[in-house]
């Protein structure tokens, strides 16, 4: 059955803010289409139109060929009549109710026999046997979030929403539950859109990133593609680059630019449709950090540029080094490679970056 999702729709509130939602999602089968961005950026406002929790002011969605919304027709499909599964971020687990009640309360429609057949199916599913009868207050946050995926999932829906689904749970346990779910997800073998401000968590779960800030989709595609290759500078910016800064691009020879920014000149691969200027953009995990920065044998496809530490900031296992370079640049080491170089604020460095490692986004 076709599961090829199209939405086109905008809502309006009343404080002027519009959110537009434009992307598609593919069907039938598995794939995760993540909705990412900052705080209200619009994702969540987004799932709940796909939901039908929200009425489209404008636009249209379509899921498998068959209408959910369409602002123009005054049709609008309650969520009910979607034959979706939607997990909210809070779960709102019922907490007077077993997990067996829980995960069998949208199957009223069933005999008993095959509501007590689907829950096993469930219980099993999602690793949650023995636990039938406890209440949620007695589950730890992993399992509670099992619970409600259970329960979204117990109708055996067409599409599956997910808002923030580990955003409840501690750090350690988020890090755990990533690959289990991106499994589970796989194993149920239907679309699913989730929605997440997390980086490492939208790597990791998702096939396709919508990018999403104030109310409308800036870009949208293979995961990987917009993470490696974003379109804009505020993109690049939501999507964790560090340095997003100005160059002037002075010769492209042989797929190479060379662009210079301030006093420091930056070789990059050449994405093509360049002019005069250009953003720069770089990764603190593409920058290397070495002692001396003496001509050595390196290709001419890498940078080596003298540069100055200006801060050192512990993050847990690495450290986030911002330097000088005749522009401000930031790298990501381990602690370890620090400790090693014995590095210190205002000691002189040497960066070194890859031609295919620095991203420009033309710019005229």
């Amino acid at each position: 059955m076709d599961a090829h999702l199209t939405c086109d729709a905008e809502r309006q509130f009343s404080n002027g803010i519009t959110v537009e939602a434009r992307f598609e999602i593919p069907g039938p089968g598995f794939s995760v289409t993540v909705l990412f961005g900052p705080s209200g950026s619009g994702k969540t406002t987004a799932l709940r139109l796909l939901a039908g929790l929200e009425r489209a002011h404008r636009g249209s969605i379509h899921m498998g060929g068959v209408c959910w919304s369409d602002a123009a027709r005054g049709i609008h499909r309650p969520p009910q009549n979607r034959n979706l599964g939607f997990l909210p971020q809070a779960y709102s687990l019922f907490p007077h109710l077993s997990v067996a009640a829980n995960l069998s309360y949208g199957l009223m429609l069933l005999s008993h026999g095959e509501r007590s057949m689907r829950v096993e199916q469930l219980l099993t599913l999602l690793d949650l046997e023995g636990l039938g009868d406890r209440q949620p207050g007695g589950l730890s946050g992993g399992e509670q979030q099992r619970v409600a995926l259970g329960r979204a999932l117990a109708p055996q829906p067409r599409l599956l929403l997910l808002d923030e689904p580990l955003s409840a749970l501690d750090h350690p346990s988020q890090l755990r539950l990533r690959k289990e779910l991106r499994e589970l997800l796989r194993t149920l073998d239907i679309p699913t859109v989730l929605v997440t401000h997390d980086r490492a968590e939208a790597l990791h779960l998702g096939d396709r990133l919508v990018v999403m800030d104030q109310g409308r989709v800036c870009q949208s595609g293979d995961i990987q593609q917009v993470f490696d290759r974003p379109t804009d500078p505020a993109v690049a910016r939501i999507l964790g680059v560090e340095t997003v800064v100005r160059g002037r691009v002075e010769s492209v020879i042989d797929g190479l630019a060379t662009v210079a920014v301030g006093p420091a000149r930056i070789l990059a691969a050449d994405p093509g449709g360049l002019g005069h200027q250009a953003f720069v953009c770089i990764r603190g995990e593409d920058v290397a950090v070495e002692r001396g920065c003496g001509p050595g044998a390196e290709s001419t496809a890498r940078n080596r540029l003298p540069a100055r530490i200006t801060s050192l900031q512990p993050e847990g296992s690495l450290l986030r080094i911002g330097l000088d370079c005749g522009f401000p640049l930031e790298a990501l080491v381990t602690r370890q490679a620090c400790h090693d170089l014995g590095l210190t604020e205002g000691d002189q460095v040497c960066v070194i970056l890859k031609a295919a490692a620095v991203h420009l986004i033309p710019h005229d």
